[in-house]
């Protein structure tokens, strides 16, 4: 069940439109009710898959390295090059699904491109003001132009919104760090996407996801397909699809989980994309270049709170609302003699407690509790002591262990290292080896090693009426060989008071 939260000013959209590529402006003919609960087929609705004679496979005998010499077999070996499929491409406008596109139709593959429309119109054209779908649509039609590959624009700003938007912004009124990344894939791309399309005869989903599925063999059709690590760790996205299910996973093809991002730049030039030299999209997805800050603002709102010193008790300053901030958070906060981070958050008060101590040794964390646990290819037996655990998106892995609880749906999770941003709401996602097993949300529950709070500050932050707590206190600046991220330049070490 969704969160119940308002979606302002926002007409319906409409839910399918095809983009003719004779054209080069941004014009649509619409195809009605593709999303629609009645019994027709929505496959009428769509153009079939490509029927025409698929391109010579690159790893077959009649290899076309006319058009194609620099392609070696190792960059088609994530594209499943041994048979022509139909497959279904998510592009964005950006390099990597532009590339993933070209090696799929390089593979022998008779490929649709679909570009999924989740960004906000209609009512909030001065909000969202610089939102750059426009953009993107254009390079994703002119990439497609290139091979004469069909493109698609599906409408699904209503089901962004329900699924993912109103989920993000509950998640932070409670306090909790949403991602809204793993979300979007496992309830959008591979999810709501899946379903408009489960009709038409696909026999994949492609897109340039930097990660590797591994399928089973025609005969054993009922075996379980697995996630696998990609080539380039530091690319490597299978944190943020730990979270689809065997159904999902089983229909898809990433072709850029066996090419390292270096190589896919390199790619886009020798296919002379006219995308090649675009940056990469940073931030999440439906926002552009809106600050998050600035969308939470405008859907939350601001409520002033206090910020206390979690040792001291020391009221510091003043915030816009504990929703604004995460744990292990460090910008924003705006007080000097730093650097301070936040520490622990009281969501009934609206208080939020800091500290310069974050990285202290006595402060550790290292056990934390995860739940809605979803498991790729079938829940784990028992207690399991040697995995290999991501807290966040990025190359990095602890060891770990993690023990079942009772009810099955919950487990305590044991890092063989510290870790100080571990945040309520987050994804930690689970690997054997090379191959992620599945993932779960960490919980606001913690072990006793939480940071610790004193007494004094729990209660200023129960106080009723926090205006007698007077103006803040002046706020010491720590010696240089205290503070664990000192500017360099600083020449003395005595203490400075400053005004907070």
């Amino acid at each position: 069940m969704f969160s119940a939260v308002a979606k302002p000013f926002l007409s319906p959209s409409p839910p399918l439109f095809r983009l003719p590529l004779s054209s080069i402006s941004i014009s649509f003919r619409v195809f009605p009710s593709f999303f629609s609960s009645s019994p027709s087929s929505s496959s009428s609705l769509l153009p079939s898959p490509q029927s025409s004679d698929p391109i010579t496979p690159l790893l077959s005998s009649g290899l076309n390295y006319s058009r194609h010499a620099f392609l070696l077999d190792q960059y088609l070996s994530c594209s499943m090059p041994e048979k022509p499929l139909r497959v279904a491409v998510l592009l964005s406008g950006g390099v990597d699904s532009s590339v993933a596109l070209r090696l799929l139709h390089a593979a022998g593959h008779s490929c649709t491109a679909f570009y999924l429309k989740i960004w906000f119109q209609e009512g909030f054209e001065n909000f969202w003001n610089q939102c750059p779908w426009e953009d993107d649509l254009k390079y994703a039609k002119h990439v497609c132009e290139q091979v004469d590959v069909p493109l698609e624009v599906v409408h699904l700003t209503d089901e962004y919104w329900e699924r993912v938007v109103s989920y993000i912004i509950e998640e932070y009124r409670c306090g909790r760090t949403p991602n809204p990344d793993v979300l979007c894939n496992t309830r959008i791309k591979f999810g709501a996407f899946m379903d408009a399309i489960s009709d038409m005869e696909y026999d994949y989903v492609g897109s340039g996801h930097y990660a590797k599925v591994v399928h089973p063999p025609v005969d054993q059709n009922d075996a379980s397909s697995v996630l696998e690590l990609s080539q380039d760790m530091v690319k490597d996205q299978t944190y943020f699809l730990s979270h689809l299910s065997q159904t999902q996973l089983k229909r898809l093809i990433f072709p850029l989980g066996c090419v390292k991002k270096d190589e896919v730049r390199k790619l886009a030039t020798q296919f002379d994309l006219p995308n090649k030299d675009r940056k990469d999209s940073q931030g999440i997805c439906f926002l552009g270049k809106i600050k998050f800050s600035d969308f939470v603002c405008a859907h939350i709102g601001e409520m002033e709170g206090i910020i206390l010193e979690a040792e001291t008790g020391d009221f510091l300053g003043n915030h816009r609302g504990f929703w604004f901030y995460t744990i292990g958070q460090r910008q924003g906060l705006r007080l000097p003699g730093g650097p301070w981070y936040v520490v622990e958050k009281d969501t009934k008060n609206n208080v939020v407690f800091v500290s310069r101590n974050y990285y202290s040794i006595d402060k550790r964390r290292r056990i934390f509790r995860v739940g809605s646990l979803r498991w790729l290819s079938g829940k784990p037996s028992g207690n399991v002591r040697e995995l290999r655990c991501k807290v966040r998106h990025g190359p990095s892995f602890y060891s770990c262990s993690f023990e079942m609880e009772a009810d099955g749906d919950v487990a305590v999770v044991h890092l063989d290292e510290d870790d100080q941003g571990l945040a309520a709401g987050q994804f930690a996602a689970f690997y054997e080896g090379t191959t992620c097993i599945g993932s779960g949300v960490i919980l606001e529950s913690w072990d006793d090693q939480c940071f610790p709070v004193c007494a004094k500050a729990l209660q200023l932050a129960a106080m009723e009426d926090k205006t007698k707590l007077g103006k803040p206190v002046k706020i010491r600046t720590m010696p240089l060989t205290l503070s664990v991220e000192a500017d360099s330049g600083e020449s003395s070490a005595e203490e400075k008071l400053v005004n907070a």
